[in-house]
């Protein structure tokens, strides 16, 4: 008799790392348009951490109100494929995948299913399960924010804020790739690292205000929200953009009174909510920037999937460099 119950660390309730359970929960069953995935790996990232907690309140529109609609938590994901609805035509069983479950989250557990023409492809030969399961993560997020919002072009100059995590050492590499001059803020015990993956200058955070400095840069992009759009509009230049992926309501108020008024612009994105036909071109690109040995993944630590909570207190103290994958098998 096939096994119909699979192992999901599972989120009852709003709340930090302590809320997740390990249950036995109902294997997915796909649609004639989904396959499902056994997932060798997922991601747990700081946005997911972010979602556990359910704030900032506005977030719960659409994660749920009083508590999350989507149990499982995760998105990112790497594994094989175990079965394909009756009209699947790109995949087969067997085949490797990776890819990003988006708002329906439950990457974090033994099995998923998504459509195939979702954000998903075949796994590159030369990517393995831990670096493709977190590919959805850094990269996706900062190839939107820089290729496709800030458009950066050859010879700009980028600062990028939070410079050793996911978003930042995926930030780095795609500036460089763009063609940009790259100052990178993080601690001095991470300057090597962010050096190494192409930045041009490092600045410790503890050391220098750099909200202060008398350097100019066409675009800021702060992934962890450290400092916001009033504080770095002395360093952008005339036409310079704010760029963050972190959700605060300042933000979204500063991004519309800016879209008003001519000159330095504050920009969000919830790169999630873009349509996953271009998700998924964008995914393809980050792929051929890979293939030509432009991109690499920085992963910190890895867990086993029970030891998911584990995995998120770490990331709440904030001190990850790069990337925290979980595996399952």
């Amino acid at each position: 008799m096939a096994n119909t119950s699979m192992k999901a660390m599972v989120a009852p309730e709003y709340g930090a790392y302590d809320v997740l359970q390990l249950q036995q929960v109902a294997k997915p069953t796909p649609k004639a348009d989904q396959i499902l995935v056994k997932v060798m790996t997922s991601a747990a990232t700081t946005a997911d951490t972010m979602m556990l907690s359910g704030k900032p309140y506005i977030s719960r529109l659409f994660l749920g109100f009083k508590k999350p609609k989507n149990r499982i938590p995760g998105t990112g994901f790497a594994g094989v494929i175990e079965a394909v609805g009756s009209k699947v035509k790109k995949y087969q069983v067997g085949d490797k995948v990776f890819g990003e479950t988006g708002f329906g989250f439950s990457a974090n557990a033994d099995y998923l299913v998504i459509s195939e023409n979702g954000v998903v492809l075949p796994l590159p030969e030369n990517l393995d399960f831990a670096q493709a399961a977190n590919f959805c993560d850094g990269h996706l997020t900062s190839f939107n924010f820089l290729k496709e919002i800030a458009n950066v072009q050859p010879g700009q100059k980028v600062l990028i804020i939070g410079a050793s995590g996911a978003l930042g050492t995926s930030a780095v590499q795609m500036s460089k790739y763009l063609g940009a001059k790259v100052s990178a803020v993080c601690s001095a015990k991470n300057e090597g690292l962010v050096k190494s993956l192409g930045a041009d200058v490092v600045i410790d955070y503890k050391e220098e205000d750099y909200t202060k400095s008398d350097e100019q840069y066409d675009f800021v992009y702060d992934t962890v929200r450290k400092r916001s759009f009033k504080q770095c509009k002395s360093i952008l230049k005339e036409n310079g953009v704010y760029l963050s992926p972190v959700l605060k309501l300042s933000l979204l108020f500063q991004m519309i009174k800016t879209s008003i008024i001519g000159g330095k612009k504050a920009k969000f994105e919830a790169t999630g909510a873009n349509s996953e036909e271009k998700l998924r071109n964008l995914l393809e690109q980050i792929v051929k920037i890979f293939n030509a040995g432009k991109l690499t993944t920085v992963i910190d630590r890895q867990y086993p999937l029970e030891k998911l909570g584990e995995a998120h207190r770490y990331i709440a103290t904030g001190r990850k460099k790069g990337n925290v994958v979980i595996q399952h098998f």
